[in-house]
């Protein structure tokens, strides 16, 4: 197995950008991937972590699946091809108005609206512990297959892409501990897909009904798994993936 690329997500649905390495830390999600999220109005937060329905995401507002994101510091670069670019610091409370303005016409008028920006003392990942998503090539290239077009690897948001894996052989990875240059990970569970997945990366435009697609063809809706870092070490992409 190869890690073909790295991907962190720093504001939560709200863009990605491609990583040469990175260095992992035991217990930890991928370095400032989920780092930030977007409260909407309607959210009811606790400290600390918190689940995805308090918060703006591809699933509700598919628009977003076209932002991309570059991190520099403390500032984030979001681009979409429907707005301009947009430079803020997300801990800013100055700049929250110019990023309000900038998401808003991306959000339904029939959502809850953006509201704030928060963070937690771990990325804000789907899962209720600090997780990285694993996904394989192979996998995507077999559900393409089926469905008669070409997935992008963007409509699943993994951080780490796997290749020369066989077709869905990361679910018997379950239970099973990885090695990725200096670091191992866990494999602990499956990921189970919502409707983001189903909005083109490219246009934010809804045009492929993965989760019936999954379903019919495999008789889940699950895509790719969640891991957990054991050891920490330096990743990068081309490493070998050997199980330990």
């Amino acid at each position: 197995m190869i890690l073909s690329s790295i991907w962190r997500h720093p504001i939560k649905a709200h863009g990605r950008e491609e990583l040469a390495s990175v260095l992992l830390s035991a217990g930890a999600c991928l370095p400032f991937d989920r780092h930030w999220a977007v409260a909407h109005e309607a959210a009811r937060l606790v400290d600390g972590w918190n689940p995805c329905a308090n918060f703006s995401r591809g699933a509700k507002a598919p628009a977003l699946m076209a932002i991309t994101s570059r991190l520099d510091g403390d500032r984030v670069t979001l681009s979409h091809p429907d707005r301009p670019d947009l430079t803020f610091r997300p801990e800013d409370e100055k700049d929250l108005p110019r990023f309000l303005s900038w998401v808003r016409p991306l959000m339904p008028a029939d959502r809850a609206a953006s509201a704030r920006i928060v963070r937690a003392d771990r990325g804000m990942t789907d899962s209720d512990f600090p997780s990285v998503a694993i996904l394989s090539l192979s996998s995507l290239t077999d559900l393409s297959a089926r469905m008669g077009t070409d997935l992008s690897i963007h409509r699943w948001r993994g951080n780490l892409w796997m290749g020369s894996l066989p077709p869905w052989a990361e679910f018997d990875m379950i239970g099973q501990e990885i090695a990725i240059g200096d670091a191992v990970l866990r494999i602990e569970e499956r990921i189970t897909r919502c409707k983001a997945t189903t909005a083109n990366p490219e246009t934010g435009r809804i045009d492929a009904d993965t989760l019936a697609a999954l379903f019919t063809h495999y008789g889940h809706r699950d895509f790719g798994v969640y891991a957990r870092v054991i050891r920490g070490g330096e990743i990068a992409k081309g490493d070998t993936v050997r199980p330990c």
